[in-house]
């Protein structure tokens, strides 16, 4: 069966919307302990770009099995955000490899390199899902399920536009509530194309 999202955007939107209901703090409380902290490497005088490159992968793999307990319903906790640090290694790997990639697509023009980040959208999801994959292989498996989904993913990434400037009026503070949002409605579209049913 080919991996096809075939939910509207609008609804993965929606079913974001209703996990998190009763769970915004939550929520709120991990984005902010991860705007924070990682704040709070990156002003770290000299070492503070390597320490970012450090732990930006197991933060991204933790938001994203946090994420997924969300659209699943299926006891999300705050403890969750640090699970990444449990697969460094992949974790790691995966996300210097996806920002390798990017670059170096981003070197030919800015679209190819847009396209590849899209094309590797899926990676800490499937990492998530998968105690036994690799990093490579991984961001492989993305590449695969995003063939034929890459616009879709886009136009729900640019449905959040618009709250994103209304970020803005907020100072920047709104941004804790429309991290989760967006995540977890990525969450939504990953288990579209896995064809995985939440609980």
């Amino acid at each position: 069966m080919d991996n096809v999202s075939k939910t509207a955007n609008k609804e993965l939107m929606a079913q974001a919307r209703a996990s998190l209901s009763g769970a915004w703090w939550l929520a709120v409380g991990v984005m902010l302990v991860v705007f924070v902290i990682l704040g709070a490497i990156a002003s770290i005088p000299k070492a503070g770009v390597i320490g970012s490159l450090l732990v930006a992968g197991p933060f991204s793999l933790g938001l994203a099995i946090f994420s997924l307990a969300l659209a699943r319903k299926q006891n999300p906790q705050f403890g969750q955000v640090f699970a990444g640090f449990k697969k460094f290694g992949v974790a790691l790997g995966a996300y210097l490899l996806f920002m390798i990639f990017v670059i170096l697509w981003s070197l030919l023009l800015i679209i190819p390199g847009i396209i590849a980040a899209i094309s590797y959208a899926m990676t800490f999801y499937i990492i998530a899902d998968d105690d036994k994959i690799g990093p490579l292989e991984a961001i492989r498996k993305s590449k695969e399920l995003m063939r034929g989904n890459k616009w879709k993913l886009f136009c729900l990434g640019a449905r959040f536009i618009g709250w994103f400037l209304l970020c803005l009026l907020t100072f920047g503070i709104g941004v804790l509530w429309l991290s989760p949002y967006m995540k977890v409605s990525f969450a939504n579209f990953y288990d579209d194309l896995i064809k995985k049913e939440t609980v």
